[in-house]
């Protein structure tokens, strides 16, 4: 089975997407449903994809659990919930009763606080988390990866998966403090990574000889068990669109075995969100992190 792990849908009218304006971001200032992902779905064999949060709200995760259980080919959904609400823990309990919740996000890059989820008030909804065998999706950037190492040795039964490769800043050549950072962590924990968003922090003109240093990178960090690839759909359309990204991603990873390849475009995602019997216990990736 081939998944797709990080896509969005929305609907601009719910009125909670604050940063998705026609000034910023005209070309994907437009709903987005399932019948639009369907095709290039169809087109790249994927079979399953990771619905994922893309509004602070929990009416917005809502909305995405009632798409989930109508559009067959999303497999579960990465919610939100306010971590610091004081009854945070409780809400988290009752939201995980639903199957098609996979985990949670707080859009960690939008908070001025870096260290925001090393914040005492945060701990008992993480532990809920824990409680409730949610994961954690980290939305991060560069700048946020030392707040996040901290984290995850503090807390190693949480299982991590960081977006997009942590936003590493390609277009103006930001290799090396990124990649020191993303190996500390693929090497010290038992961490998991999308292989997702690197075009959109790329140049207009991207290649895949401009991606390469920093797929090499993750491949390296965290290997082919614990690296998902995803689309970050239709967020990719700000960079080529679907289908570029797919091909530049399968054109990287062909120095990859058949086995490997299997992982980062399919396996990966169904163990470490939980909704894949088809990897066998021996070569299954520990999910904790």
């Amino acid at each position: 089975m081939r998944v797709d792990a990080h896509q969005h849908f929305w609907r601009l009218s719910r009125g909670d997407y604050g940063w998705l304006t026609p000034q910023d971001h005209p070309a994907i200032c437009r709903d987005f449903r399932p019948a639009d992902l369907a095709p290039l779905l169809e087109a790249a064999a994927i079979q399953r994809t990771v619905l994922v949060q893309a509004a602070p709200t929990a009416a917005e995760t809502q909305f995405l659990l009632e798409v989930a259980a109508v559009a067959p080919f999303v497999a579960g959904v990465v919610g939100w919930a306010d971590l610091e609400a004081p009854g945070a823990p409780a809400r988290i309990a009752a939201m995980a009763k639903n199957r098609k919740l996979l985990g949670l996000r707080p859009m960690l890059q939008d908070l001025d606080d870096d260290a925001w989820i090393l914040r005492p008030g945060v701990a008992p909804a993480l532990e809920a988390m824990e409680a409730a065998s949610l994961t954690l999706d980290a939305l991060v950037t560069p700048r946020h990866l030392p707040h996040l190492t901290r984290l995850i040795a503090e807390r190693p039964e949480l299982p991590v998966v960081i977006d997009h490769g942590a936003k590493p800043d390609i277009a103006g050549g930001g290799l090396a403090d990124w990649a020191a950072a993303m190996r500390e962590i693929g090497r010290n924990s038992a961490t998991f990574c999308k292989l997702s968003g690197l075009v959109t922090e790329a140049t207009a003109r991207w290649r895949e000889e401009d991606l390469r240093p920093y797929t090499d990178v993750l491949l390296e960090a965290f290997g082919a068990k614990r690296l998902m690839w995803g689309s970050d759909w239709p967020v990719v359309n700000e960079a080529g669109g679907y289908a570029a990204w797919h091909s530049a991603a399968e054109a990287l990873m062909a120095g990859c075995s058949e086995s490997e390849r299997s992982l980062i475009f399919g396996w990966t995602a169904q163990h470490f969100y939980g909704f894949s019997s088809l990897i066998n216990a021996e070569d299954a990736p520990d999910r904790r992190a």
